[in-house]
């Protein structure tokens, strides 16, 4: 009676063989899924390195092919390269800050009117906008965004330059000021600075209203609860909200207003010499490009117009380094 009840027990507790090969066949299958899905992980993993790296490379690759094709003019001229103050293809004397001096001008004077502007039409239409507007207006001002530079050059030697010629260069004259003195041409620096400032309009408004539409409404509904008027909620509740994003809407207008080459060079007078008045005429770098590299001599010209191009490249660099060490002290800042 017990070795039955004894082996009746141990039955009914131990699986059977076939118990057994169907756990194992579920183990297996299982174990050959996460294999599977570890393959697929490492795959995916390695495109999307490669397509990282590939950027890295081809940024790597322009770097270098732009300092071997600039290295005979940066040996003949070197450091006075970079301060030189005459450039004359005539004579083969090739100094960059002309160049320098125009580029960062123009793009100075239309951060300083575009950044403003871009912030008043993203508070308009995030803040105070009828609804019935937002969407038309919005759209409006991204459709100027891909209007192409040659257009904005065009209208800016036609319309704009014989508007501040007669209007407003003569206003900004009379104040006395020695970056406003000399006779109202039209064309200069001053204008190449206020086409590019409506080409910055677009992009930095339209990063701003993106980043300030973020924010969370219980925020400004809590703002307003209080007592807060709508200036104070942009000042102490958006802002404060968005400060990376709004950094990285002016950086990206800055990015455009530095490389812009067609309209600039429409009114930019393309003179190749320094003056103190923004009234006169000038050149950037992206300007001294494009009209001379169709015809430039390939002993000492067109190395220096390559070493133009790797200083605006450097540039560019120096300014996204800024922008990321302005971006990560606010965080630090807001952490704090």
């Amino acid at each position: 009676m017990g070795t039955t009840a004894s082996t009746s027990a141990t039955g009914l507790g131990a699986p059977s063989s076939g118990e057994v090969d169907a756990a194992q066949a579920a183990q297996q299958a299982l174990a050959k899924r996460v294999r599977r899905f570890a393959a697929q992980d490492s795959l995916f993993g390695w495109v999307t390195f490669s397509f990282a790296a590939l950027v890295l490379l081809v940024l790597l690759g322009i770097l270098v092919s732009l300092f071997i094709e600039a290295w005979p003019a940066l040996r003949e001229f070197g450091p006075s390269f970079l301060w030189g103050t005459t450039w004359s293809p005539t004579d083969d004397v090739y100094g960059a800050v002309i160049g320098i001096y125009g580029t960062l001008a123009t793009s100075a004077i239309a951060l300083l009117f575009a950044v403003p502007i871009s912030f008043g039409i993203a508070v308009f239409l995030t803040e105070t906008c009828p609804r019935s507007l937002r969407r038309p207006l919005g759209t409006a001002i991204e459709l100027l965004a891909g209007i192409p530079s040659i257009i904005y050059g065009f209208w800016g030697l036609f319309v704009l330059a014989p508007i501040l010629q007669e209007y407003v260069q003569p206003l900004l004259g009379a104040t006395g000021l020695p970056i406003f003195s000399g006779p109202p041409l039209g064309i200069g620096i001053f204008t190449a600075g206020m086409v590019l400032a409506l080409m910055v309009i677009p992009f930095t408004a339209s990063v701003m209203r993106d980043v300030f539409e973020t924010v969370p409404p219980v925020l400004k509904e809590s703002a307003y609860g209080l007592g807060c008027t709508t200036w104070e909620v942009i000042r102490n509740i958006v802002l404060p909200y968005t400060r990376v994003g709004v950094i990285g809407g002016i950086m990206l207008g800055l990015g455009r207003a530095l490389g812009e080459t067609m309209a600039v060079t429409f009114v930019i007078g393309n003179a190749n010499r320094l003056a103190s008045s923004l009234f006169a005429p000038g050149n950037s770098i992206a300007s001294t490009l494009a009209n001379e590299f169709a015809e430039a001599d390939p002993v000492l010209h067109i190395p220096a117009l390559f070493a133009l191009g790797l200083l605006l490249f450097v540039i560019t660099v120096i300014v996204l380094i800024g922008a990321k060490w302005l971006t990560d002290r606010s965080t630090a800042r807001a952490g704090h």
